[in-house]
């Protein structure tokens, strides 16, 4: 499989090479961002807090067992 991958990046940088299109260009150097981007960028206020929270939690000690979890949450399992 990885030989594919290989023979596939070759063929995208044969391609990109071939581009005059500039708005195609700018399109894939958009996706390159997206894809180097850190995903705690792009993630709500709110979200941030609840992973700080979490840390917290579990740096302080308070977490709950995977058995108690599951009771907790069985009825979405």
């Amino acid at each position: 499989m990885e030989a594919n991958i290989q023979n596939i990046k070759i063929e995208l940088i044969q391609w990109l090479t071939t581009i005059d299109d500039w708005s195609l260009i700018q399109k894939v150097l958009d996706l390159r961002i997206n894809q180097t981007k850190d995903w705690w960028e792009t993630i709500s206020d709110i979200e941030k807090k609840s992973i700080e929270q979490g840390i917290s939690d579990a740096d302080n000690g308070k977490l709950n067992s995977h058995s108690e979890a599951r009771k907790m949450y069985e009825k979405w399992l």
